[in-house]
């Protein structure tokens, strides 16, 4: 139980590190979703708290690029941001 909530814990903090990094709604989201569906996934596959806790990181690190490239598209495309509108 005590190694649950260890990696717990550390998953989390990982999780918000990551978020704090982001620049962009996009990549915020994209680690979000990412890390979510990288648990369930992680889940899925190795049925505990170790594969559950690598898929969040690994889903989290996947979705921060694809979050990362989703926005600097945007930002290329006359710095169009969704939510905040168009930066002339």
């Amino acid at each position: 139980m005590k190694t649950t909530s260890w990696m717990t814990a550390a998953a989390v903090g990982s999780l918000l590190t990551l978020a704090g990094c982001a620049t962009g709604p996009n990549q915020q989201l994209g680690i979000a979703g990412g890390a979510v569906g990288g648990a369930v996934l992680g889940n899925a596959i190795g049925g505990n708290a170790a594969s559950t806790v690598g898929g969040a990181a690994i889903g989290g690190l996947i979705g921060n690029e694809v979050g990362r490239n989703a926005d600097q598209r945007n930002y290329n495309n006359r710095g169009y941001y969704p939510y905040n509108g168009p930066r002339y």
